[in-house]
Parts: structure tokens; sequence; C-alpha cells
């Protein structure tokens, strides 16, 4: 076998494009493995850790695309001439009058009565696009990140005097009106209106209140900057605002990490003079941080979502008792399975697809274990992993970071990178356990488990080999409204051998109390 490998310099393709043509070369007869991606530091790491980086490879900008593809020398070259084609074929402009219209002007043409846009373009043009839109009277999904702070702080200030939302920049997930928008999942309506800075924060609450029976009235997103200092939540406090002047909302549910401690104050002075119970979820904050009157304060994303439940639905369980239960049988499933394990096996590993839910595991791990955990995104600025490509006794990745998003698609999108990480971490002796998120809902892959299952069987059997026994624990944030159906997914991972939890949560927990000491 041999690494063919062809670098288009300065050209750029969508990086759902590039995927797609990855996965078809890789079908190809003969292609051992193959990678289409742009020539990043990040993506050139992972293309050495996967014997595909040649030295034209090595030599590429973060402006080149790459092509390398491992296969017989008679194979290669032919491979190369075909992904060629397919980016070309790809590149060919729609026609006739079904065309979608290229531009936010035709758009409004075309939808006269549509009154929220959703932009996602690179961040040197997104403000351009969302001003567009506000001065046209839309409210904005701005998923696009790398936007500036001050075009933020000025967006969002327009956006409130003109009553707006400016929901964004880097937010990926909505719901409203009852139409999920970015990355988000298929929940009930009902009384539960949520508003969050946290992408995956909001759908993992949104599918644990589904779980509870509770539906939503709506979910808003108003991304991560929000809450600092600088931009003071001014779409925070909008959406709690809306909500509670909205009749059909009997509970809000806030979600974000720490805010700014003014930030804070003003939330919960906001909620303190509404007439409607709110339940605050500070991830990683002391629990007197979003304590106030008429608010609930929640450690946990899980916790959160059975508080808001219990507010509706007055014949659950006490929420205490829920938790206490269901850490004992944690516990115990924990110490079974770390029966047989070597002294050696120490560590963590968490690979996660969802910003949140990677910062949410390390909250519960800092908690837990004795030991710092190391990440790209880390709670501390202490705990910043050296090289991403490696990780280093407990560590908690999260893959949705932009430096392995460039040129690629995201990791809720596409497995691969995720699968080729989780192997390199299963060939660690020290390992004792890898931990993994599954979100599903629209703009998801449309079927994980088809992908990670077996990866989980793969990673199993190889640590087998070496007389390891190595646990898998993951979460699955959906439900079996979405297109993936949450049943079907988590009972192929188990098949596999996986340990399937009902929360991120619950899995960090389950993660952890196989190490602690």
């Amino acid at each position: 076998m041999t690494v063919s490998t062809l670098v288009k310099r300065s050209t750029y393709h969508d990086s759902v494009s590039l995927m797609l043509v990855a996965q078809a070369l890789a079908a190809l007869p003969g292609v051992v493995d193959a990678a289409v991606v742009m020539g990043t530091e990040a993506n050139k790491a992972i293309l050495q850790a996967a014997r595909l980086l040649s030295p034209e490879a090595a030599a590429a900008t973060a402006d080149d695309l790459v092509i390398a593809v491992e296969a017989p020398p008679d194979i290669g070259p032919a491979a190369l001439e075909r992904a060629q084609a397919l980016l070309t074929r790809k590149r060919q402009p729609e026609t006739g009058p079904a065309a979608r219209p290229r531009s936010l002007r035709g758009a409004i043409r075309q939808a006269p009565q549509a009154n929220l846009a959703v932009i996602s373009v690179a961040g040197r043009y997104a403000a351009d696009e969302a001003w567009q839109a506000l001065r046209k009277g839309l409210h904005v999904l701005l998923f696009s990140d790398n936007v500036d702070l001050e075009d933020e702080i000025a967006l969002k200030r327009y956006a409130a005097e003109q009553g707006l939302l400016l929901m964004g920049p880097g937010a990926g997930t909505a719901i409203l009106n009852g139409v999920a928008l970015g990355f988000a999942n298929a929940v009930p309506s009902g009384p539960v209106g949520v508003v969050s800075a946290a992408g995956t924060g909001l759908q993992e609450v949104t599918c644990l209140l589904a779980a509870e029976g509770v539906g939503i009235t709506q979910g808003i997103g108003v991304g991560g900057r929000d809450l600092s200092e600088a931009v003071g939540g001014s779409m925070m406090l909008e959406g709690i605002r809306a909500l509670q002047a909205d009749p059909a909302t009997e509970v809000l549910l806030l979600v974000s990490k720490p805010p700014a401690p003014s930030v804070a104050a003003s939330m919960l002075a906001l909620v303190a003079t509404g007439s409607k119970p709110a339940v605050v979820c500070f991830l990683g904050a002391a629990p007197d941080a979003a304590r106030a009157a008429n608010s609930v304060p929640a450690q946990t994303l899980h916790e959160a979502a059975l508080y808001a439940a219990r507010l509706i639905r007055r014949d659950l369980p006490p929420v205490e008792k829920v938790l206490r239960d269901e850490r004992r049988g944690l516990k115990r499933l924990a110490t079974q399975l770390r029966a047989g394990q070597s002294s050696g096996q120490r560590y963590l590993r968490g690979l996660f697809s969802g910003g949140t839910l990677c910062y949410e595991a390390q909250v519960i791990w800092r908690e837990l274990l004795s030991e710092r955990v190391g990440s790209n995104a880390p709670l501390s600025p202490g705990d910043r992993l050296p090289d991403s490509s490696r990780s280093r006794r407990h560590t908690a990745l999260d893959l949705g970071e932009e430096e392995f998003t460039v040129g690629r698609p995201h990791p809720m999108i596409d497995n691969s990178l995720r699968l080729r990480r989780l192997l390199q971490e299963a060939a660690d002796p020290h390992v004792a356990a890898i931990m993994l998120d599954v979100v599903l809902g629209y703009g998801a892959h449309p079927d994980p488990a088809s992908e990670i299952a077996p990866a989980i069987a793969q990673a199993q059997a190889k640590a087998g080999v070496k007389g390891r026994r190595l646990p898998i624990v993951v979460s699955v944030t959906g439900t079996d409204l979405d297109p993936q159906g949450k049943s079907r997914q988590a009972s192929r991972l188990r098949a596999a051998g996986a340990q399937v939890c009902g929360s991120n949560a619950a899995a960090a927990q389950l993660a952890a109390w196989m190490v602690a000491r």
C-alpha cells in the first residue's frame, strides 16, 4: 500500500462536501483509507496519526486542500482523479425555478412572509449579513462564529431596540414555535421556556424534559459570549422578558456556563421580579450563585430538567430521591465494571461532540476525582492540553472546537475523526474507561450508531487481545421523535458493548466512579 496525495493550493470547499467526497473515496474498491481536508495543523496531525501524511501534505497551508488516499499504487492516482471530479461536480451552480436564492435579499423576495434569518457564512461576512437581516425586521439565528465582539455588541443593542432577537454568534441550536433550527431535537410542546447560552446544553435539557413527559414553548439559544461582561447578557435578558410575557410559558429554565457576576445579578433580579419560577443552571458555579427569589438552582443539566419537570408535574417523584437512587445504581455498576482491570488502568478519556457536554463532564470529574482533568476546552487555563492530538492522564476532549472543525464537518455530522481517536485512546494501557456523547436530532448524523457501534466493539476487542477490560460509557442526547430514534440508537450501542446512560451527567459520574479512589 502507498499513500497518494494531491494538494490543491488556495482551494476552498465547504466541510460537508469534503466529508462526502472522503466517504466516496473510502468506499472505492482497494482503498484502505482516505481523507479530504484543509491543510490546518490540526488536520495534518490527524493525517500523521492515520499514516496519511506525505511530505507534500506536510508542506500544505491552512488555505490548501489536501486529498490523501492509502491504496495500492495502481488505484491511488485514479482515486485522486475521482476526488477532483466529485469536487468539480459539487461546484456546479443550481439553475431553474427551484434554484435556491444566492443572497439574503433574494431569499426575502422569495419568502416575504419569513420573520427569521439563519446565517451561516464565514465569520468575516456574518456581521454584514446580520445587519441586513435585522434592518429588514427579521430575527436572526447567527450560526457563524469568529464574529468580532464589537460587532456582536452593536448587533444585539440594535436588535433589542427593535424588539428582535439576535441569537449568537455561534448559536448552534434553537427551537422556536416548534421549529428546530441548527442542531436541535424533536421535542414535544409544553409549558417550559428555555433560554440557553449553550447549544448542546439546550439540546440536553429539552430532551431530558421530554423524557419526563414535559415539553417546551420556546428554546432560545443566545450564543456562548452573550453572558460575558462586555455583552452584558443582552439576549439572555430579552429571552427571559419574552418568556415572562408569554402566557403559554409557566416555568423558565436558564442554562449557561458561569456568567459574569454583573450579568448573573441582572438575570436573577429579572427572574425575581417576574411571577414565574425559573430553574437556573450555571454549570460549574456554586449553587448559591444561582439562588434568588423565584429561582431554583441546579448543578447539572439533568438536575435542571428534573426540577423544571416537577414544577409542572407534581406526580413525579422528588428530585433528591431520583438522584440518590441513580447514584447508588451507578456506583454499583462502576464497581462491577472495574473488576478485573489492572492497577495501571487509571485514567479517563472523554471524546465529545458537544462542547457543553464536555464542560459538564469536566465539572463532575473535578468534583469526584483527586487529579486534574486536561482538555482543549478546560475549566481552568492551567489545564489546557499542550497538544490536543495527544491525551495525558484524565482528558476530556471537545472535538467540536474550531481547531478540529476548520475544513471538516462538525463531529455531530462526521464521526470519522472521533472514531480514529477512540481507537487511539483504546490502545493506551493506562486508560480505564472512555466516555462518548452521541447527539441526535436535526442536522446531526442520520445514523451515528451505525458507525460508532462497530468502532466501540473494535476498541474493546483490541483492548481484550492485550488482556485489558475497557468499559466505554455513552450518553445519548435525543428523543424517539428524532429522525434517528433514541431507543434504536441506544439499543445498537448497548449491543456493541457500550454502557448507555440516561444523561450526560450520569455517564460522567459512572466513568468517574470507575477510577475514583
